[in-house]
């Protein structure tokens, strides 16, 4: 009760302010002043102090807040033990590594699922009988290091 009337109090002296500030031909100013005189005002026509009030002398709420806290303060711990050993993340980046290295065979040039889904449409084309001395074994090793 004391709060809502400290709020109404403090609303209607912000307001006359206000009036002050736009007499002196200070609208934009007056304008401010009138809007932070009126928050307090709606807090207790909203029920917000009461609410406050009604918290701040419950020890229900404050046993609460100490609940909440301690479910922050596990929650935390855990997260921090978690790093400590190696977290999930890791975990996780190990196993999509490894799920990647099975994907394709070690020692194919192409994906191992990758033959089976396109149909053969025709047969490898031979190599050119060209004179030139040409060698991609430089090549084939750099697609057999990235698994292609």
């Amino acid at each position: 009760m004391i709060a809502e009337t400290v709020c109404s109090a403090v609303a209607a002296a912000g307001l006359g302010i206000a009036v002050v500030t736009a007499y002196r031909k200070r609208f934009l100013a007056a304008a401010r002043i009138a809007a932070y005189a009126l928050v307090p005002l709606g807090l207790v026509m909203t029920g917000v102090v009461e609410w406050l009030a009604d918290t701040a002398f419950s020890p229900t709420a404050w046993a609460g807040f100490v609940v909440l806290g301690g479910a922050w303060a596990l929650f935390a711990g855990t997260r921090a033990v978690e790093r400590r050993r190696g977290g999930t993340r890791r975990e996780r980046k190990a196993a999509a590594r490894a799920a990647r290295s099975e994907a394709v065979a070690p020692a194919a040039s192409a994906p191992s699922l990758g033959q089976a889904s396109r149909p053969a449409s025709r047969p490898a084309a031979a190599p050119r009988a060209t004179g030139g001395s040409e060698d991609f074994s430089d090549i084939e090793a750099i697609l057999k290091k990235h698994g292609i």
